[in-house]
């Protein structure tokens, strides 16, 4: 049986990091986002997740660069304002292993990503509410969705490298069961 599961967005994260200048990363996150887990209680490789971002919660510790990142030149979050992620398919690898296949959109642009997923376990809060947590990595080329400005630098390289490193930290809050009427 699935039940429903939302993403508790104060207590989930999505952090990146990229090369900048050939020798050094910047980091960022992702503040705002929001989804469903629709969980499978018997086996968790049956569940299905939709999680969508706002691209223009981009943060990385520098107004400037965020702005630009916010920019036609990459999000353009003024056509494209929120980020998308849809499971496909879950692969069980271990006892609390999966390998989520989905469709990740960044502008106009959708692509199969997979995501290496720890399942770290449920609980209950404080309140009463039951929670589960999640741990994911991934790696992309922000070149395959459309994201290509960039600097050649004189020293050789480029100003921002394409790999982008994708770090997830999900909290999820099963959903109140509404009573039949």
């Amino acid at each position: 049986m699935k039940t429903k599961w939302n993403l508790d967005g104060t207590h989930s994260g999505i952090n990146f990091a990229v090369r900048h200048m050939v020798v050094s990363k910047v980091r960022g996150r992702f503040a705002a986002l929001s989804g469903t887990l629709e969980l499978d209680d018997t086996d968790l490789a049956r569940s299905t997740i939709d999680v969508t971002i706002d691209a223009s919660s981009i943060d990385t510790g520098t107004a400037q660069r965020d702005d630009h990142l916010r920019s036609a030149d990459f999000f353009d979050v003024a056509k494209f304002p929120t980020l998308r992620y849809q499971s496909k398919r879950i692969e069980k690898l271990g006892k609390d292993r999966f390998r989520v296949i989905g469709d990740l959109t960044i502008r106009d642009v959708t692509r199969e990503v997979p995501l290496d997923v720890e399942y770290g376990g449920r609980g209950k809060d404080p309140w009463g509410n039951e929670r589960a947590g999640f741990s994911a990595s991934a790696a992309i080329d922000r070149k395959d969705f459309g994201l290509q400005w960039n600097q050649v630098l004189e020293t050789g390289g480029v100003l921002v490298g394409d790999k982008v490193d994708i770090d997830l930290d999900i909290q999820a809050v099963k959903a109140a069961a509404v009573a039949a009427a």
